[in-house]
């Protein structure tokens, strides 16, 4: 049995590779008396949902229509709450009905968007580095994909005014994210005022990914919602995983131009069924009595940071400061460039010599190359311990 191309085009993805590393590592040290594995790898929070949230869930899971298959319809109550969240955050006026749409995680919808939008052949524009779905979906859909490089030099800024206007009108769709994954920089609200106003100009969607909005640790995240023009050629991305640590339940939603919530409802109802109102009941208390959440997830997160940073640079790696909570993006050491080491022979390296997993930075895109993320997704003395654990292997190659 053949693949089919565009799966072949996807790769195997850095996820998958660092997986199967990762099970063997685990495989290895039953026998070997290794280190266990620490995981920094993914961001995958090792915090608790808020309880009141895991109370609705577990109220509401016994009643029968949890189990049941939801439509569309049925979201309405979940639609109306995040409506009113988007009015309380930004100011703005959505429409429940038309403006909004309940996903399985924001992943998914960064994913499908482009099959939604997009004829095979048309072009897509992704920055490098980017989130893996980024271009996953628009290589499903058949695209041709366009990158906008960022740099280290630059601060990791995208620059549209470096696209030509020839360049703008060839694309279909934009897709982008800030706080940004994988660099962990927030970003300005400017960044995204230039992205919708090339969308406004040249008649490109603009689709901004957006679930670590409420994870900045310097002052507020940036929002496609507060720039002019979203609602004939935007939407933003939201996700319940990272500031109320709902990860697992794949809780999330859009907020976009009618006419792309509404491609995007109809693919959907041919492509999957909705999360169980179960799960949306727990969002919806989520959204409504805990909005305080995310504030103390970002402080413990910052105190993450600022430790691991302080042991990561008593080890000789110096690492920048990140803006956004969750992630540091740690650039090769020297010694592993005169050593002709790559991201992913560290990553790979280091796993098998320590048992700790962090990600290769070219994994989310050329742009990455020569940089590694690491996940604070577990409490400060575990990183420290880990990053001791670093010690013997750091100094036998440096």
């Amino acid at each position: 049995m053949t693949i089919s191309r565009r799966v072949e085009r996807l790769g195997s993805g850095i996820f998958h590779r660092n997986d199967v590393r990762k099970e063997s590592y685990r495989n290895k040290s039953i026998t070997n008396s290794l280190s266990p594995l620490l995981d920094l790898s993914l961001g995958s929070t090792d915090l608790l949902p808020p309880a009141i949230v895991l109370e609705a869930i577990k109220k509401s899971i016994y009643e029968p229509e949890s189990s049941s298959y939801c439509l569309h319809a049925a979201t309405k109550p979940f639609r109306e709450v995040v409506a009113d969240w988007a009015e309380k955050r930004f100011g703005v006026d959505v429409d429940p009905n038309s403006e909004v749409l309940l996903l399985v995680g924001s992943q998914e919808g960064t994913a499908h968007l482009p099959l939604a939008v997009m004829n095979p052949g048309e072009a897509g524009l992704i920055l490098d580095p980017s989130y893996p779905s980024h271009r996953g979906g628009l290589v499903l859909a058949d695209a041709q994909i366009e990158r906008l490089l960022l740099t280290a030099n630059e601060g990791w800024k995208p620059d549209f005014g470096s696209l030509s206007n020839s360049q703008l009108d060839q694309l279909k769709i934009i897709v982008f994210g800030f706080p940004h994954n994988p660099t962990a920089q927030v970003g300005e609200q400017s960044w995204l005022d230039d992205a919708m106003a090339c969308g406004v100009n040249h008649h490109i969607v603009i689709a901004h990914d957006n679930p670590y909005l409420d994870l900045s640790l310097e002052g507020d995240s940036p929002s496609l919602l507060r720039c002019e023009g979203w609602k004939e050629w935007g939407i933003e991305f939201y996700s319940l995983s990272k500031a109320w640590c709902l990860g697992g339940f794949r809780i999330a939603f859009a907020i976009g131009a009618k006419k792309l919530i509404s491609g995007l409802v109809r693919l959907k109802s041919v492509v999957d069924f909705n999360q169980s109102l179960a799960l949306q009941k727990g969002a919806i208390v989520a959204l409504t009595s805990c909005l305080d959440c995310p504030g103390k997830v970002v402080e413990i997160y910052r105190e993450r940071r600022d430790r691991t940073l302080r042991a990561l640079s008593h080890l000789g790696w110096h690492v920048p400061s990140p803006s956004m909570a969750m992630y540091l993006w740690l650039p090769l050491p020297t010694w592993a460039v005169d050593k002709g080491w790559d991201d992913e022979h560290l990553a790979a390296d280091l796993l098998e010599k320590t048992g700790i997993a962090i990600t290769p930075g070219s994994g989310f895109g050329a742009g990455g190359a020569n940089w590694l993320r690491l996940a604070l997704v577990r409490p400060a003395d575990e990183v420290e311990k880990a990053i001791s654990r670093i010690g013997p292997w750091w100094n036998a190659n440096s």
